[in-house]
C-alpha cells in the first residue's frame, strides 16, 4: 500500500470521549475493533466474539472480515500501530445495540444518546435550528450522563422488585419444606 492508499487518521469527539476515527482512500469511515469495545467500557474480548455471532452473520453474511488498512504516520520515524483492523460505523453501531441486548449500560446510554441526537439535528433541519459541533457535543455528553443517572435510579426502584420477588421464593421454599403449600387454595379464597 502506498501512502496516498493509506487511511487518514482523525480524533472524533462522541460526546465526553474521544476516538481515532479513520477515512480510507476511498471515502468510507472506520473506527478501530478495540474503540469500539472500549467506548462502551466492553472488554475487548466481546468486540472479538461479535464477529462470529449469528446477529453479525445475519447483518453481513457468513464471510465478513473487518478491514485492516495501513494509517498514515504522523511521524514517519515512528514504526506500529499503523496497521488497524477496523469496524464499518454501522458494524460498530450493531454492536453496540447487541451489547446493549446483553446488558451492557454503557451501550444503552450511547445508543439512546446518538440516536435522540441523530433525530435532533433532523428536526434541527426543519425548523432551521443552527447548532456548532461544540455545541452538539456537549448537549450529547450532558444526554448521555442524564442517561447513566436515570438508569442508575431506575435500576435501583427495579431492585426493590427482585429483593421482594427474592423473599417471596424464600417464604414459599420454606412454607413448602413444612409441608404447606401456599397457594393451594387461594382463587377459592379472594374476595368478591
Amino acid at each position: 500500500m502506498t501512502d496516498s492508499e493509506k487511511a487518514r487518521r482523525a480524533i472524533v469527539p462522541i460526546g465526553s470521549i474521544e476516538v481515532e476515527g479513520f477515512q480510507l482512500p476511498n471515502g468510507f469511515y472506520r473506527m478501530s475493533q478495540t474503540q469500539a469495545s472500549d467506548c462502551i467500557g466492553d472488554d475487548r474480548v466481546y468486540a472479538r466474539r461479535f464477529l462470529t455471532s449469528k446477529t453479525l452473520k445475519a447483518l453481513r453474511g457468513e464471510a465478513y472480515t473487518p478491514d485492516t488498512f495501513e494509517v498514515e504516520s504522523p511521524d514517519e520515524q515512528v514504526r506500529g500501530q499503523t496497521r488497524i483492523q477496523g469496524w464499518p460505523l454501522e458494524i460498530v453501531y450493531a454492536y453496540w445495540v447487541y451489547r446493549c441486548f446483553r446488558g451492557n449500560k454503557a451501550a444503552f446510554n450511547m445508543v439512546i444518546a446518538l440516536g435522540t441526537e441523530s433525530l435532533e439535528r433532523r428536526f434541527d433541519a426543519a425548523f432551521g435550528v443552527s447548532r456548532t459541533e461544540t455545541e452538539r457535543n456537549d448537549r450529547l455528553a450532558n444526554r448521555i450522563q442524564t442517561l447513566e443517572r436515570d438508569l442508575s435510579l431506575l435500576s435501583n426502584a427495579y431492585a426493590s422488585d427482585d429483593i421482594l420477588q427474592a423473599e417471596n421464593q424464600e417464604l414459599q421454599r420454606q412454607l413448602k419444606a413444612h409441608g404447606i403449600e401456599p397457594f393451594q387454595d387461594w382463587p377459592n379464597k379472594l374476595p368478591n
